[in-house]
C-alpha cells in the first residue's frame, strides 16, 4: 500500500485584516482633557472660594464662577451637581487643607514646651486663615447656614478632627498652670478669636501675622508664652 499523504491542517479563510492588536493590561490611559480634570476641579474650587467670599453665596451664580476660571457656563456642572455641592467641596476642601497644614506642622515642636506647641498651632492656624488661598475657611465660617443637615454633619466632623490636634497642648498648659481657663472652653475661645481675624486683618497696615501671633499668645497664656 502506498504511504498515506500527511494531512495539512485546513487554513483559516482569508480576510484581508490584520490581526487585533493585543490589548494592554491595566487601567486605560486617561486623554488629555481626561487628566486636566484635576486641575479643572481645583480651578473651580479657587474661584468658588473666592467669590463666594467677596459676593457671598446667593449672589453668586455658576456663570460667574466659570468666568472667574476661565471657562464656559456650563462647565462647572460637569465637575459639581449643584451650586450648593460646590459650595460643600469648597468648605471640605478648606478643612481637608487645614487639617493637612497642621498635621504637617506639628512634629516640628512635638519634643518642646506646650507654649512653644501652641506657637506653632496658632502660627500655622494663621496661615491658614489669612495665607495664599485663603478663601476657604472663611467660607465656611460665614456660610455653613447655607449647607444642608448632612453636609454640616460632614464638616462638623472635619472640625472636630481639627480641634482634637489642640486639646493635647491645651491640657498640658493647664496642667502646668499657664492656662487657667477649662480646656474645652479655652479651646473654643482662642478659635472663635483667632477665626474673627479674617474680618479685620489688613497685611497692608501696619501688623504683621508674627505680630498677630505674639499678641494672641500674650493674651492666652501671658508670660508663660515667652
Amino acid at each position: 500500500m502506498p504511504a498515506q499523504a500527511a494531512t495539512a491542517p485546513n487554513p483559516q479563510p482569508a480576510t484581508g485584516l490584520a490581526p487585533a492588536p493585543l490589548r494592554a493590561r491595566g487601567r486605560p490611559r486617561k486623554t488629555p482633557l481626561e487628566r486636566d480634570d484635576g486641575n479643572r476641579r481645583a480651578a473651580l474650587l479657587r474661584a468658588a472660594a473666592a467669590l463666594f467670599r467677596s459676593q457671598g453665596f446667593a449672589a453668586t451664580t455658576t456663570r460667574d464662577i466659570a468666568a472667574a476660571a476661565g471657562m464656559q457656563s456650563g462647565s462647572p456642572f460637569y465637575h459639581f451637581k449643584s451650586k450648593d455641592a460646590l459650595l460643600f467641596a469648597v468648605m471640605q476642601e478648606g478643612m481637608h487643607a487645614a487639617l493637612a497644614r497642621q498635621r504637617a506642622a506639628l512634629p516640628a515642636t512635638a519634643n518642646q514646651s506646650p507654649q512653644a506647641q501652641l506657637r506653632g498651632l496658632v502660627q500655622t492656624h494663621f496661615q491658614v486663615l489669612l495665607g495664599p488661598d485663603s478663601d476657604f475657611i472663611p467660607v465656611m465660617l460665614y456660610e455653613s447656614r447655607s449647607l444642608n443637615s448632612d453636609q454640616r454633619a460632614a464638616l462638623s466632623a472635619l472640625q472636630s478632627d481639627y480641634e482634637s490636634l489642640w486639646t493635647p497642648v491645651l491640657a498640658a498648659l493647664h496642667a502646668s498652670g499657664a492656662l487657667r481657663a477649662p480646656v474645652g472652653l479655652a479651646r473654643l475661645l482662642m478659635l472663635g478669636a483667632l477665626n474673627w481675624s479674617v474680618q479685620w486683618f489688613d497685611a497692608s497696615k501696619s501688623a504683621t501675622v508674627d505680630d498677630l501671633v505674639e499678641a494672641a499668645l500674650a493674651l492666652f497664656v501671658g508670660e508663660a508664652a515667652a
